[in-house]
């Protein structure tokens, strides 16, 4: 975690909170090269990122859905009760077929992928800093679609059913957790991981641990090379 005080420039204060290092200072050196806006915090956890708002009151975060301990969606939903008109921009590596329409329902103001340029991440933050929302043109077109009827594919159908806690521990499984280390970084009892795991049994309609296992890794594969 690093805090900098706001600059008296009249620059647009900008959080970073993301688990990886690189990628915080990819962001600061891109970020802190534009004439309108700075960074003057960073954070790689929910407990130091809340610390940073409190402390920071930054114009607008930019937030990973990957964090050591509760991932991003948990974070925003704990931020909007608290600071509900703080601008906040999702950026991700985790498909935002799945992930967008989750992070919007958790009132961000935008989602964008790690793999676009760099250039459409200034883009999206000032957009939000103007009062509007970011969406990908695809993404944006996908909802649009589902809005006039389209029908949605079975197997994202399903994902798309799995709660926000569910989707987390889902994708904890394909990243070759075993349940007590799910249970330990998301500060929960094994009882209630395994709870959750027979939930999406249920919905995914598997039949095993192995197969729930067997899908989560390949729905990671999938996701990675989509």
């Amino acid at each position: 975690m690093a805090f900098d005080r706001p600059s008296r420039t009249g620059k647009k204060t900008v959080l970073v909170v993301d688990d990886h290092p690189l990628m915080r200072q990819g962001l600061a050196l891109l970020i802190n090269q534009q004439q309108d806006m700075h960074v003057c915090g960073e954070a790689e956890e929910a407990q130091a990122a809340m610390q940073a708002i409190a402390q920071l009151r930054p114009d607008i975060m930019i937030l990973d859905i990957s964090l050591k301990g509760p991932d991003g969606i948990e974070l925003l939903k704990n931020i909007r009760t608290s600071d509900p008109d703080l601008p906040i921009l999702v950026l991700s590596m985790h498909d935002e077929a799945i992930y967008a329409e989750r992070a919007l329902r958790a009132r961000a103001n935008g989602y964008i992928m790690k793999q676009e340029a760099t250039e459409k991440v200034l883009v999206a933050v000032r957009r939000i800093l103007s009062g509007e929302v970011y969406l990908s043109e695809r993404m944006s077109n996908k909802m649009l679609q589902q809005y006039i009827g389209g029908a949605p594919n079975m197997i994202q159908s399903r994902i798309a059913s799995l709660s926000d806690r569910e989707l987390e521990v889902f994708r904890r499984i394909g990243e070759g957790r075993a349940t007590r280390e799910i249970a330990e970084e998301l500060h929960l009892s094994v009882k209630t991981v395994e709870t959750y795991q027979a939930h999406i049994k249920d919905k995914l309609a598997l039949r095993s641990g192995r197969e729930l296992i067997q899908h989560a890794i390949q729905w990671k594969i999938n996701e990675k090379t989509a």
